[in-house]
């Protein structure tokens, strides 16, 4: 198999969620085993085929031409005679040979049978037993939760856990990406708009607030909600009241409320980045999620797990004894997800499916920085997997060397907004 595909097929393996990858042509090229399982479909009846029925114009082909990553609710294309509807987040990858591909994750918006989070769930140790616990208490009561702690620790999974074992378990779990929630689309995204609200909106579209109705809602990483945007938020929690964009008829919705974020909220309330009030209508129950250099005994545990998923049903992988010590030394800034990120380069460097010391690298965190999870690059050589913002960076130096700085020429050549592209000159610290 060829490099590239078998980083695909890793990758594909190291989600627990349904995962649709899609090429530049707009083809589907690879899905895994959640969206088997989840979807009830094998992926042969997806794979090869075209990602939307018309994407003359569709979510994918905006991405490859923006590289911006994107969150909503969409038809389900995979079943055309099923009208039922996906909660999906697409965001660019690039593969060994730098190749461009969009990577999707999609939640059915209605009870999968493959999302069975305690399975999902892995542990043994004294503190991962505590924090079960916990969730197991948010999930009895019905006040809003708090999931805290570093980036990679699992809390989307405990989430999704606090959702399956509550008295919403009937219904929705939906997913509201705050990271990619931006001014231009909060309203319509959460709430919904009518037919003709603004250009383009060629139908009516229900929001995450309505879809989430009886259900669980999801905010993950809130900390980055727009500061302009979180009254809007917290009057519809309060009223369980909202309107959709170009509509008057008001609209109800009971959901609760789940969030996560890996920011230091009560420090952003006091530089006025984040509102009191919403801080204290989000915080009535939180739970923090123990880094994994705390819970080392699940190392094993959680290694044999990941390695379990990449072999997607072939021979498995072995782990020699100086390799296990190296991954149980290292202090995994990561956490859970640095660790399947490590297992999954491993696996592609190692021979015979055993891995070696010499098969293991690490993240390199960038000196000076101190926000978890963060990372310049990777001990040793550079893993398959590129960073996409690099890419992207060059990508837009070369144009504004092009066009001698000029940010008409370069957002048109782009097919982007010049708002679009100021904001990812300063992500890009290009501005």
């Amino acid at each position: 198999m060829p490099q590239s595909a078998f980083t695909l097929e890793s990758l594909l393996e190291t989600h627990d969620l349904p995962l649709v990858i899609v090429d530049a042509e707009l083809n589907v090229v690879a899905v895994n085993r959640a969206w088997e399982t989840g979807f009830g479909a094998s992926r042969q009846s997806r794979v090869g085929k075209p990602c939307c029925p018309d994407n003359r114009d569709c979510r994918h082909r905006k991405m490859f031409r923006t590289l911006e990553s994107y969150a909503g609710v969409y038809p389900d294309y995979s079943d055309p005679d099923a009208a039922s509807s996906l909660n999906v987040r697409g965001f660019p990858l690039l593969d060994a040979d730098a190749t461009l591909y969009l990577g999707e994750v999609q939640t059915p918006l209605h009870k999968c049978p493959s999302a069975d989070s305690a399975a999902m769930m892995v542990g043994k140790s004294a503190l991962f037993n505590e924090f079960r616990t916990r969730l197991c208490q948010a999930a009895e009561t019905q006040a809003a939760v708090m999931l805290l702690g570093e980036t990679g620790t699992g809390k989307e999974l405990a989430a999704e856990f606090v959702h399956r074992n509550s008295k919403q378990a009937h219904g929705e779990f939906v997913i509201v990406d705050c990271t990619i929630l931006g001014e231009d689309l909060f309203e319509s995204e959460l709430f919904g708009h009518e037919k003709g609200a603004f250009t383009g909106a060629t139908a009516a579209k229900k929001g995450l607030f309505e879809l989430a109705d009886n259900g669980t809602l999801f905010f993950d990483e809130i900390g980055d909600l727009p500061l302009s945007q979180q009254p809007k938020l917290l009057r519809a929690l309060e009223s369980g009241q909202f309107r959709r964009v170009g509509g008057t008829a008001m609209q109800k919705a009971k959901v609760r409320v789940v969030c996560a974020t890996h920011r230091n909220l009560a420090e952003m309330v006091k530089n006025g980045q984040f509102r009191e009030d919403l801080f204290y209508r989000l915080s009535v129950f939180p739970v923090e999620a123990p880094p994994l250099r705390q819970r080392k005994q699940d190392l094993p545990i959680l290694i044999d797990h990941f390695l379990g998923q990449l072999a997607a049903g072939g021979a498995g992988y072995s782990l020699t004894q100086p390799a296990l010590v190296r991954l149980i030394q290292y202090d995994w800034p990561g956490n859970i997800r640095e660790l399947r990120n490590c297992l999954q380069l491993a696996a592609g460097l190692c021979k015979e499916r055993q891995i070696q010391d010499s098969d293991i690298h690490f993240m390199q965190r960038p000196a000076g920085n101190g926000e978890t999870g963060s990372v310049a690059g990777w001990q040793r050589e550079t893993p398959p997997l590129a960073g996409l913002a690099q890419y992207e960076a060059e990508f837009i130096g070369s144009l504004m060397k092009k066009y001698q700085g000029n940010r008409k020429l370069i957002a048109a050549e782009m097919n982007i907004s010049e708002r679009t592209l100021y904001r990812k000159l300063n992500r890009l610290h290009l501005s």
